[in-house]
């Protein structure tokens, strides 16, 4: 270096009088920024920085990924998704939840209802499903509360009618925020200030969502969903979940993926025996969610702008699903039906281990009956999963009401 520095310099050449180490760190600087624009870092920071293009400057001098075409009724779907997430919630001066209740009849935990709504009024909505025949109600709170229904059978797609039905009961009433399902066989665990917290402040809906690669899981799965539904996004999980207000409009505004489920998932269907509403809003909410992800991460680029803030980008979507469900269920027998819980087995016990559990287990179909273990996450805290819980028999009313004492 110091040997260049002395070699005498032409009139004609000015750039030589520099100082070659300027030279070499502009050139290195340069090459940096040059490998840097090209193949960006996958750093949301570092793209944005080095690409005016951010991270897809790559892309744009390969060819591009085969895609298959989207049908007609995909785009639309797409389309509704997008403006009902890109729609800022109205927020009501008197937030509820909505109590869903899908029975065949009479509520035989009416009482243990009564005494956890008791105190709470302006907070809540009741609603109710009675598939069989009109039930008899003991408590002021379900006293006409019945919506227009109509039969269910087990494992037949009617129950997802059912289930929607109730939603769009739930949905007219604008102060309704969040949305639970529950059968006749339900009971809260917890007194009502808890759940109304645990929901209304959870940045989540919690839809049950597993993969289940058995032959009552992926098994039932139908290539007749094709295009709409691949094999890799055939989910499962428990029905009983809650949501809130946006993502009951996004199961309202569905009609591509309802259909596939109606006209393919069906008990002996091709030899199957797929139970739709084991699979129909995992399945939904799985596909739809990789979409709301997409439009999240594109809107938090705008977050420092003036049109927009973090704020309201998780009113715009708030957060996803959280793939378990806060109603426990016991599968530990593994048959066609969970455990029923009887006199002699509710005690203070069973209770406190429910409510200390702070995650879910998904027991697969296979031969081996894989346990999966799914942490429950609340707002990125890991806390107690569980608000509610079933089966319960008829018989255990006063064990239950004597326990919880609301």
């Amino acid at each position: 270096m110091g040997d260049i520095k002395n070699l005498p310099g032409s009139r004609h050449r000015p750039s030589l009088k520099r100082p070659i180490w300027i030279i070499l760190t502009v050139s290195l600087v340069s090459f940096f920024l040059l490998c840097a624009y090209l193949y960006p870092s996958n750093g949301d920071v570092a793209c944005y920085v080095f690409s005016s293009r951010g991270c897809k400057a790559l892309s744009v001098w390969l060819p591009p990924a085969p895609k298959r075409e989207f049908t007609d009724e995909e785009i639309i779907s797409r389309v509704v998704v997008r403006d009902i997430l890109n729609t800022p919630p109205v927020r009501s001066k008197n937030p509820k939840i909505a109590f869903m209740f899908l029975t065949p009849g009479s509520l035989p935990f009416e009482k243990l209802w009564d005494m956890f709504f008791r105190g709470n009024e302006g907070r809540f909505s009741v609603y109710v499903h009675a598939s069989q025949e009109k039930p008899v109600h003991e408590s002021r709170y379900f006293l006409n509360r019945e919506i227009r229904s109509s039969a269910v059978q087990w494992g037949a797609f009617n129950m997802v009618d059912a289930e929607k039905r109730l939603l769009a009961y739930a949905l007219k009433d604008p102060d309704n925020e969040h949305f639970v399902l529950l059968s006749d066989s339900c009971v809260p665990l917890h007194n009502f200030d808890h759940v109304y917290n645990y929901l209304m402040h959870a940045n989540m809906s919690f839809v049950d969502c597993f993969v289940d690669l058995g032959p009552h899981g992926n098994g039932r799965y139908s290539e007749h969903m094709l295009p709409e539904v691949e094999e890799k996004d055939f989910r499962k999980g428990a029905q009983w979940f809650t949501m809130k207000r946006q993502h009951a409009l996004l199961v309202m505004a569905d009609s591509l993926y309802y259909s596939r489920f109606r006209d393919y998932c069906k008990p002996f269907l091709d030899g199957k025996n797929c139970i739709a509403d084991e699979h129909y809003f995992p399945t939904f909410f799985h596909v739809r969610i990789i979409l709301c992800i997409i439009l999240f991460h594109t809107l938090f680029t705008f977050a420092s702008s003036n049109v927009f803030s973090f704020t309201h980008l998780q009113l715009i979507d708030p957060g996803g699903i959280a793939n378990w469900s806060v109603t426990y269920v016991d599968w530990s027998e593994r048959k066609w039906h969970p455990k029923s819980y009887r006199g002699q087995d509710v005690t203070y016990e069973l209770l406190r281990n429910i409510t200390s559990l702070d995650h879910e287990t998904h027991i697969t179909s296979n031969d081996k009956g894989d346990e999966l273990l799914q942490p429950c996450l609340w707002n990125g805290i890991r806390r107690p999963c569980f608000l509610f819980a079933r089966k319960f028999h008829p018989e255990t009313l006063d064990k239950l009401v004597t326990l919880l004492n609301f």
